[in-house]
């Protein structure tokens, strides 16, 4: 089995170490060494593993390893991948067992991207890099989603989408049928997007509207 470390001991590092379990349950594929977290000590200790360090024990590692992001932060996604040195480390795409696909062979998918347990993908999806898919999330049919996305549990992204990099779309939002979503977005919990989403704001509501600016 190949060895994987996950980047981020919290809630959703010991979700992808569920998935972990999950994938070799059906094929024994992943060996898992434990976690590295700038926020704790070396050593502290979760149900699945512990911390073996942070940035700079990773950046001087010996050996081959694949590694997972399991931070719910577009920003942090983007930081932590642009700050690591190695050239030799591999991300995966952890996908749980049980997603579901309306065509294996009609979508496309990039690297280091986690898909959580429960979610649908439908035809002609085309997935980029280092996105996290929180459960029972569901892609319409051609769809585009960037890189460094954090997509939250129940979202639902309607068919026909473009969604850029670096957005987050809080717990059950939707997005509506051909809409385009920009860059660095928030769209919040519970909201319903029915018009195009500018770069940099924040929506909210049913319908969402804007309400901030970054």
């Amino acid at each position: 089995m190949k060895d994987i470390a996950i980047y981020g001991a919290g809630g959703l590092g010991r979700e992808i170490a569920c998935v972990l379990k999950k994938i070799n349950m059906v094929t024994p594929t992943w060996n898992l060494l434990g976690f590295f977290d700038d926020g704790l000590e070396v050593g502290t200790k979760n149900e699945y593993g512990e911390v073996l360090g942070g940035m700079n024990v990773l950046n001087s590692y010996i050996g081959s390893l694949a590694l997972v992001i399991g931070i719910a932060n577009p920003v942090a996604i983007q930081k932590i991948v642009s700050n690591i040195m190695l050239e030799r480390i591999e991300y995966p795409n952890i996908i749980s067992p049980d997603v579901k696909y309306m065509d294996e062979n009609n979508y496309s998918i990039g690297k280091g991207n986690f898909i959580n347990v429960g979610c649908l993908l439908s035809c002609h999806v085309w997935i980029g890099d280092f996105n996290n898919f929180g459960a029972f999330s569901t892609i319409g049919h051609d769809t585009q989603i960037g890189s460094y996305n954090v997509i939250m549990p129940s979202t639902q992204i309607c068919g026909c989408v473009s969604a850029g990099d670096i957005n987050f779309f809080g717990i059950s939002s939707i997005v509506l049928q051909g809409l385009n979503v920009g860059h660095k977005v928030t769209i919040g919990c519970h909201s319903v997007l029915m018009t195009d989403a500018k770069s940099e704001y924040t929506y909210f509501g049913n319908p969402a509207k804007p309400i901030i600016k970054k």
